[in-house]
């Protein structure tokens, strides 16, 4: 039987709750800080680079080369934002080889707040790179009639970012718990690779889609001022 971890109280006070969601995501954001503090505390330019370092700058270098290769633009201003929704994602999805675990982004609260982040960072990139003027009369072409049209069109993609890695990670929950119960040996193993495998890919698709949307909103931006000069 499945498990929503919404549904799922941890601790009660009165009015004051926390249920499996938001205790693991707490877990998992202390574990990332805290990893992050370990790791950069000694970084050296010179001499021998620990295995933290040296794993900390391959993953930089390659969510760097994708930002890059995505936006044509430079990387730095993105970089923070993009890798810090990969990183999530991505360990929140390794984390299920643990006995008991439930992914907070089986759960849609967390992909919904997820795809709002990347909803709000479009606006705030667009607007910090260009201005809000320019950044108002995207929504303006080809013409006036379409500001609702390119309205929906925001919310309906904010909604489809949520969705997509929602229903991925609980549809590989789900089959894996299906599996253990009909054969407890066997394919269960093989379903946690593949879930595993499938976790890293749902946290690259959606840190590309959230870049994609970033780098067109600034390229729209940009062909809006060229056309105005």
């Amino acid at each position: 039987m499945n498990i929503n971890p919404d549904e799922l109280i941890i601790y009660q006070l009165g009015w004051f709750q926390i249920n499996a969601t938001i205790l693991v995501t707490w877990i998992i954001m202390a574990f990332l800080v805290i990893g992050s503090w370990l790791v950069t505390r000694r970084l050296t330019s010179e001499g021998p680079l620990t295995r933290g370092q040296n794993l900390l700058e391959v993953l930089v270098t390659m969510i760097t080369e994708q930002i890059e290769e995505v936006s044509r633009q430079t990387p730095g201003p993105y970089l923070p934002f993009i890798g810090t929704l990969f990183i999530f994602i991505a360990v929140a999805n390794l984390l299920s080889v643990v006995p008991g675990y439930i992914p907070p982004t089986s759960s849609l609260s967390t992909t919904t707040a997820l795809a709002i982040s990347v909803f709000i960072a479009v606006p705030v990139f667009g607007i910090t790179r260009h201005s809000l003027k320019h950044y108002a009369k995207q929504y303006l072409q080809p013409t006036f009639f379409m500001l609702p049209f390119n309205i929906i069109g925001e919310i309906s993609r904010t909604l489809a970012l949520a969705v997509r890695l929602y229903g991925n990670i609980m549809s590989g929950t789900i089959i894996v718990a299906i599996l253990l119960t009909i054969t407890p040996l066997f394919f269960p193993v093989i379903m946690q690779v593949l879930g595993l495998l499938t976790g890293l890919i749902q946290a690259y698709i959606f840190a590309i889609l959230a870049m994609v949307y970033i780098a067109s909103a600034s390229k729209a931006h940009q062909k809006i001022e060229d056309k105005g000069e």
